[in-house]
């Protein structure tokens, strides 16, 4: 099991130009971990992310930005298709193999067009990411609206761009009312990236509203009802021969950022211990 510091975990709380990069990197070395996914580049060049993540002797295993390709009109695709184009570009900067683009749906867009949409943006842009070496993927995303929540959703996606590669996220696929280490399986062979997470389901005040109809607030890995399940999920990757990284998310606020990746690692290796 190979663990990732995720930028977005740590950057929350601050703006931007406040997220101090070389103090997540201390935090990775002093847990042993080698990777960071660099969510959005903060407002800095990328070959300046670059030396901070090179210096502290690690490496940008993801870079992960936000592009809205959910879009009909021509000049609004265009513009977002700039943003996926300058984020291979960064990635190629930053050292990285691949990249992932978010995909929220929007209110009022039916799933399936949401779906079809970014597709037809994604499919102009894979040229581009080949021409680098860049895989592009996108994440099982939580919301009512969003795109790709469960494997179906994803698979099929396949049907119009099967050259597309999945970065897993246990805790939304959970959103969508499917089971994580079912989701894991039907979808091994197109995952090359990973986030775990976890949630409460909640009766009220929850942060979003899933696809399976329940309502979610975030929780520390571990904790939240998706706890009996982690488990279940590394066993999936082992059995699939997952080699790629997994990905630290925590999007609550029990906790400062930093401790809570740190209880998390702790968390996520002592579990895989278990399961040997």
């Amino acid at each position: 099991m190979k663990l990732a510091v995720m930028s977005y975990t740590l950057s929350r709380s601050v703006s931007a130009d406040q997220f101090d990069i070389p103090a997540m990197c201390r935090l990775a070395q002093e847990l042993g971990i080698d990777g960071i996914d660099m969510v959005s580049t903060y407002g800095r060049k990328a070959a300046d992310l670059r030396k901070i993540v090179d210096d502290h002797g690690l490496k940008t295993i993801c870079h992960t930005f936000m592009a809205d390709l959910n879009v009909t009109d021509t000049a609004a695709l265009q513009a977002g298709l700039d943003v996926v184009r300058q984020g291979i570009e960064n990635a190629v900067v930053l050292g990285t193999d691949k990249v992932m683009a978010v995909t929220p749906g929007k209110v009022g867009v039916a799933r399936d067009k949401t779906r079809r949409n970014f597709v037809r943006g994604l499919q102009q842009a894979l040229p581009w990411a080949q021409a680098a070496g860049i895989t592009l993927t996108v994440e099982n995303f939580p919301g009512a609206d969003s795109p790709f929540v469960i494997a179906a959703d994803f698979k099929a996606a396949l049907n119009d761009l099967p050259e597309l590669k999945l970065t897993f996220d246990s805790g939304n696929v959970f959103t969508g009312g499917e089971d994580p280490a079912d989701s894991f399986r039907q979808c091994a062979k197109q995952v090359v990236h990973s986030h775990f997470k976890d949630w409460d389901v909640v009766t009220e005040g929850g942060r979003i509203s899933g696809l399976d109809g329940r309502s979610y607030s975030a929780a520390l890995i571990g904790e939240g009802t998706m706890a009996p399940l982690h488990g279940r999920v590394l066993d999936a990757m082992r059995e699939a021969g997952y080699s790629g990284y997994i990905d630290m998310e925590y999007e609550g606020h029990k906790y400062p950022a930093d401790e809570a990746t740190r209880l998390i690692a702790r968390y996520l290796r002592s579990l895989a211990k278990e399961l040997k």
